[in-house]
């Protein structure tokens, strides 16, 4: 058992960390700015900035934080991703309670359950960015890359969805000499799909790019480094084919959109790290 001296000198430097002063996040102002404070909290993450982290989970995960949340939500970002046990967004992105709008299925998928979701998070709840992320050694995009005894109807559903990625990756990498290569380029093929599913089958989603309110990214998280890694939609969805072009050129449409909606006070508040 820990010794008495040694508990209470635990506890004076979790005393510490907690009193140290760290800035306050800002209120994303748009999209560009949801992004960059996303990113900002995976490097929080990836480094392991305890002060930080402690800080949040104590100013965000409290009886007070709580109550105040009782009156409602404001998140910041939508985010659909796996339902992976070693997903979590929250941690991920070095959030907590109300930040963020999640919605999980495996092989982050959309159906139109999910649409609802989405719908309600960026419609109904303004949250500027829409974030689909994927997820290396996603075991559904694995599933749907090998033959197997027949699936459950509800998994059947989600593997039918992520098919086309599978085959497609497996035409340029061989599954048996290139396995890592053909499951990572799945992964990225098939959030690039979700994108096109969405801006394809949501009008909500697609006026919301239009008229420069929402800003769509997809990313891929890697278990082993942590980190969140922005997949370049101009180029990727190329990938795809013609269908793809088209939300190519939608999403490009809504990052110009962003970047003339940018606030100095967002530019500003956003330097810091």
């Amino acid at each position: 058992a820990e010794q008495p001296s040694t508990l209470s000198h635990m506890a004076k430097r979790v005393n510490a960390i907690l009193t140290q002063d760290v800035p306050d996040e800002p209120f994303p102002a748009d999209g560009k700015a949801a992004w960059r404070r996303l990113m900002r909290g995976n490097r929080h993450f990836v480094r392991g900035d305890m002060v930080r982290y402690l800080r949040n989970m104590a100013d965000e995960i409290n009886a007070t934080a709580r109550k105040e949340l009782t009156t409602g939500q404001h998140p910041y970002a939508t985010i659909i991703t796996c339902s992976d046990s070693r997903v979590s967004p929250e941690i991920i992105f070095d959030e907590g309670l109300g930040e963020i709008f999640i919605i999980r299925v495996a092989g982050n998928v959309v159906d139109k359950i999910a649409l609802g979701s989405i719908e309600y998070g960026v419609e109904h709840l303004h949250t500027p960015l829409l974030l689909i992320l994927g997820h290396q050694g996603c075991g559904a995009v694995t599933a749907a890359m090998q033959e197997g005894p027949e699936p459950s109807p509800g998994i059947a559903a989600i593997l039918k969805k992520i098919k086309s990625a599978a085959a497609e990756s497996l035409d340029k990498y061989s599954w048996e000499t290139e396995k890592e290569q053909a499951l990572d380029h799945a992964v990225q093929l098939n959030a690039l799909e979700t994108m096109q599913d969405i801006l394809n089958q949501s009008e909500v989603c697609k006026r919301l790019v239009d008229e420069g309110k929402l800003l769509i990214k997809v990313a891929e998280y890697y278990l082993d480094s942590g980190k969140v890694v922005n997949l370049d939609t101009t180029d990727a969805m190329d990938e795809i084919g013609s269908q793809g072009s088209n939300a190519s050129n939608v999403s490009n449409k809504s990052n110009k959109s962003d970047k003339s909606n940018k606030s100095d006070k967002s530019n500003k508040s956003d330097k810091s790290d």
